[in-house]
């Protein structure tokens, strides 16, 4: 009878062995995943910081942009001015050539 003991205390001790080793290798791969977890979150937060900086350099150009834009617009109504002045005084030293040939006949 002890020999039957004996023998279930090994196989308790074995089998309480096998299953404190598989919730071993459980909380290691957890662990591991929980590494990765950390890891993914640390790379896309670096990801979200670049992205942040891109679009603050991105809004300043576009920013830029925009000012170019109405100086651009400014300077085409000035020279619209100055072609409709130009066509005027076309339009009159036309009108004058007439009258200097209507003086030389």
């Amino acid at each position: 009878m002890a020999s039957a003991s004996s023998s279930s205390a090994k196989n308790l001790f074995s089998d309480s062995k096998r299953r404190l080793a598989e919730r071993v290798a459980v909380n290691v791969n957890n662990a591991s995943s929980v590494a990765r977890q950390i890891v993914r979150g640390s790379k896309s937060n670096e990801i979200l910081m670049q992205s942040a900086k891109n679009f603050a350099y991105h809004e300043s150009t576009v920013d830029n942009s925009i000012q170019n834009l109405k100086k651009m617009e400014i300077i085409f109504q000035h020279l619209n001015y100055q072609y409709e002045a130009i066509e005027q005084a076309a339009e009159k030293l036309e009108y004058v050539e007439e009258q200097v040939k209507a003086m030389e006949r």
